[in-house]
């Protein structure tokens, strides 16, 4: 029987050794706090609403004090999100907070549809008939450090995506000139930009 348990323990030890990698991606769990809501809880860790409510089967937004939640991981990395949060703040500085979030939903719902590439850094560079995407990169200002502002207007469109209206374009109808983006259906005008589908 000892030895038994000693090949157990040895196996256990070896296994955790090997793939030991598979610790640091074990599940994330989150003990809710009275009057925390699953919207904060997508936002405090930054993934969409509608992913979150999936892993922990919650049809309802109805959540217990004490409560465990399980964090669906994330597959945006650091990295990705600086670069989204600098492109939020060069296109909508100075435009409302609801249009900072809504330029990063832009962005990522090109990653989502099937017409755009499929990661946030090859939206952001992507380049058509010679043209960039989006002018910060054009211009370089991609490349100036985000305010704390665009940050949590990042964190904020990743717990809303997949809700929406599904804007994949925007534009400021004061300096924008192609008739083609001006044809696309409008779904919504936040401060100085146009957002369109």
């Amino acid at each position: 029987m000892k030895k038994i348990r000693k090949w157990m323990l040895a196996s256990i030890f070896c296994s955790s050794f090997l793939f030991g990698g598979h610790a640091a991606s074990a599940a994330t769990t989150h003990t809710v706090k009275p009057g925390e809501t699953l919207w904060n809880i997508a936002k405090q860790y930054g993934v969409p609403l509608k992913q979150l409510q999936k892993q922990n089967d919650k049809y309802t937004d109805l959540l217990f004090p004490g409560e465990k939640l399980v964090i669906p991981k994330t597959t945006i990395s650091a990295s990705e999100k600086d670069l989204l949060a600098r492109l939020v703040h060069a296109e909508a500085k100075g435009e409302p907070y609801a249009g900072k979030v809504a330029v990063a939903t832009v962005v990522l719902n090109r990653v989502d549809h099937p017409d755009f590439p499929n990661t946030i850094r090859d939206v952001i560079y992507e380049r058509s008939g010679g043209h960039y995407a989006f002018t910060p990169v054009q211009n370089g200002t991609i490349n100036q450090p985000a305010d704390r502002e665009s940050r949590r207007a990042v964190e904020e469109a990743l717990a809303f995506r997949g809700l929406g209206n599904g804007s994949v374009y925007f534009y400021n109808p004061k300096t924008a000139k192609s008739k083609w983006l001006r044809s696309k259906q409008v779904t919504i005008v936040i401060g100085n930009h146009v957002f369109a589908k």
